[in-house]
């Protein structure tokens, strides 16, 4: 495989390259690509391509090995757990090819001279190859890895997310909705990093989750990294924003809400070569779970950035956001379809009687 086959900048890539990027690459490559002129920033980045996957399991044998694992499991002669251990750990003791290497590293060191910062801190990300798609929700289901520095780190973390593809929730997710195993392969996307660690970072619908109200934009913000946000470990601070108004000089906030904020996730002082201690979570101060995360205006600069998303994509939008505590700048990191409250029939009216009195 040419390093071409295994390198996919996410500048270069559109929403019908999900067959070899998965879902989260392709989906940031087509923000880069065709929302320029809305001017959302993006962080730069690039993709190790299903093909290296694909790859990956066959140059160490793994295929038959792991299709017998899966059928120990069919035919109840393992547990879940028991499988996704199996298959997990064949996978992480596999090694990439000097060529997959090196095709990496290049990527890697293009992407830190590109940044002007040596050993510089990406996100490393699982992509699935049938993720977001309309009929299935994917999300969730692999790993992910922030504040990863150096090739070694960027390798090892590599391989966690090719094995995730074996999570078991993933496992089970597939099996309950008929999506063959060999069906899926696994791309990783390798994104700078945004310093939110000294700023804040959240999620962004564009409807509300609640009630599924489409013409709003709903913004959940904790200080920090995302992650927080995104596994719903802190209760965040709450916006919403009334789209139809979201023009000059209407500012259309019809909701601030202060979470409490208790926690957030940083960076450890002098920082790590484990993947899986290259982040801490620290209590926040009284100060901090005080105040709101986001201004007025970076708000309103979200919401607009969420309209223009949806616009774009033509389906409510699940957005994830940061801002870079050292610069101020916002950015979005991840896009996908919404997929859970906006697939909700709401024209049914449920009506409840109690049998019997309190």
């Amino acid at each position: 495989m040419s390093q071409k086959d295994s390198i996919l900048w996410f500048e270069d890539l559109y929403l019908g390259d999900i067959a070899q990027v998965g879902g989260k690459n392709a989906s940031l490559g087509e923000m880069i690509q065709t929302l320029r002129d809305e001017a959302i920033p993006v962080p730069p980045g690039f993709a190790i391509s299903a093909e290296v996957y694909r790859d990956f399991i066959r140059n160490n044998g793994l295929e038959e090995q792991i299709r017998e694992q899966l059928t120990r499991l069919a035919d109840r002669r393992q547990s879940l757990p028991e499988t996704g251990a199996a298959i997990r750990g064949l996978i992480r003791s596999g090694d990439f090819t000097p060529e997959q290497v090196k095709a990496i590293a290049t990527a890697y060191q293009t992407l830190c001279d590109r940044v002007q910062m040596p050993d510089c801190d990406v996100a490393v990300r699982s992509s699935a190859t049938a993720e977001d798609l309309p009929e299935a929700s994917f999300a969730g289901q692999q790993e992910s890895f922030l504040n990863v520095r150096g090739l070694d780190a960027l390798l090892e973390t590599s391989r966690l997310c090719l094995a995730s593809l074996y999570t078991d929730r993933a496992i089970a997710y597939r099996e309950e909705h008929n999506i063959g195993h060999d069906h899926l392969a696994l791309s990783v996307g390798v994104q700078q990093m945004v310093r939110s660690d000294l700023g804040c970072a959240g999620v962004m619908f564009t409807l509300d989750t609640e009630s599924g109200f489409p013409d709003v934009v709903l913004i959940n913000g904790a200080w920090g990294l995302g992650e927080t946000v995104v596994r719903g470990s802190v209760n965040p601070d709450r916006f919403m924003v009334y789209k139809p108004l979201l023009k000059d000089p209407y500012r259309p906030i019809l909701e601030r809400t202060c979470g409490t904020k208790a926690e957030k996730m940083v960076y450890p002082r002098g920082g790590t070569s484990a993947p899986q201690k290259s982040t801490l979570t620290v209590a926040t101060t009284n100060a901090e779970a005080t105040t709101l995360v986001l201004s007025d205006d970076e708000i309103l600069t979200l919401a607009r950035w969420g309209q223009a998303i949806e616009k774009h994509y033509g389906c409510p939008m699940d957005i994830e956001w940061a801002k870079d505590g050292k610069t101020g700048q916002m950015y979005i990191v991840q896009a996908r379809p919404e997929t859970v409250h906006s697939r909700k029939d709401r024209a049914i009216f449920y009506s409840y009687k109690l049998k019997e009195k309190g």
